[in-house]
């Protein structure tokens, strides 16, 4: 399995305001939103990457909503590859991605996926 890239999953409370501040302020532009209304957006300036999630909240205590998220080459050689108890899948979802998530031992839920083709 090679890691290809890893993106920050950030929790809001209050979306519109937070796509306003990441397109607004920052500059980034949405690259794809989820949701109706959206709850759920990926921004992207140049390389950089941030996926802002509305669905979960934005307490401090880790909830089912992800942590970070990382593309990689081979989802199921990856999922192969360990030796932990605390995982989820891989599975096809519905938005073209493959999808492994592994919970680390502070309950942080952390998603490895692949682009389906």
């Amino acid at each position: 399995m090679t890691l290809k890239s890893s993106i920050p999953v950030l929790r809001v409370s209050d979306y519109p305001r937070a796509k306003a501040f990441w397109t607004e302020t920052l500059g980034f532009t949405v690259a794809e939103e989820g949701g109706d209304p959206a709850r759920f957006g990926i921004f992207k300036s140049a390389a950089a990457t941030v996926f802002v999630d509305a669905w979960h909240g934005a307490d401090e205590v880790p909830s089912p909503g992800w942590r970070a998220y990382f593309h990689v080459d081979d989802v199921d050689a990856f999922a192969a590859s360990l030796d932990w108890a605390e995982t989820e899948g891989p599975e096809n979802k519905v938005y073209g991605m493959r999808e492994l998530q592994v919970i680390d031992p502070d309950g942080n839920r952390l998603c490895f996926g692949q682009d389906i083709d």
